[in-house]
């Protein structure tokens, strides 16, 4: 009866190890030489990871900016092929006789030429063009083509006294100079 009521309790085992070796200090410092290397490789590839992923993301900004600048003047040459027909238009109104006797007839069709010129610059101007005006203002090379020089004016020199045919600008953007005369060896103000 002491057999079956005394159980024996298992031995735990010893823990299994290798062999113990004794490194020469040689190795350890060779270990931690190709650690370093390594550690030098790892860094120089992260570093060339961060500049790919820069590079890509600048790549993709470009690429919208392009997007959406094609976007806003995809219509420009729609738009200055209807310049001719603004011109044409603003011609057909100047043309028109001013005397008395002819207005009474003339005043309906004036009226819808001038309607028709409204509308059109009204709707343009809904996407982004500009007339420029510029009678009075100072010269400027980069929004203007002087055709003529009038000096004897009494205008300042290089103010725009004549506006041959007005300009436009889409989005900021020059689409045709205003052709204009300039005042030149005028009175200086």
């Amino acid at each position: 009866m002491a057999d079956t009521d005394h159980k024996q309790k298992p031995r735990p085992k010893p823990a299994e190890s290798g062999p113990v070796v004794d490194t020469p200090a040689s190795e350890t410092v060779a270990d931690q030489g190709s650690s370093a290397v390594l550690q030098a490789e790892l860094a120089e590839t992260k570093d060339k990871l961060l500049r790919a992923l820069a590079e890509q993301q600048n790549i993709r900004q470009q690429m919208q900016r392009q997007r959406e600048e094609a976007v806003k003047f995809a219509a420009s040459q729609l738009t200055g092929d209807l310049l001719d027909t603004l011109d044409n238009l603003r011609r057909a109104i100047e043309s028109a006789p001013r005397e008395d006797s002819d207005r009474d007839a003339i005043d309906p069709v004036l009226k819808g030429v001038e309607a028709t010129e409204a509308n059109l610059l009204t709707t343009l101007s809904r996407h982004g063009l500009q007339r420029i005006d510029p009678l009075g203002s100072a010269f400027d090379p980069h929004v203007h083509h002087a055709i003529r020089q009038h000096s004897d004016t009494t205008a300042a020199e290089g103010t725009i006294v004549e506006v041959l045919q007005p300009g436009y600008m889409l989005h900021g953007r020059v689409l045709r100079p205003a052709m204009v005369g300039v005042a030149v060896n005028g009175q200086q103000r």
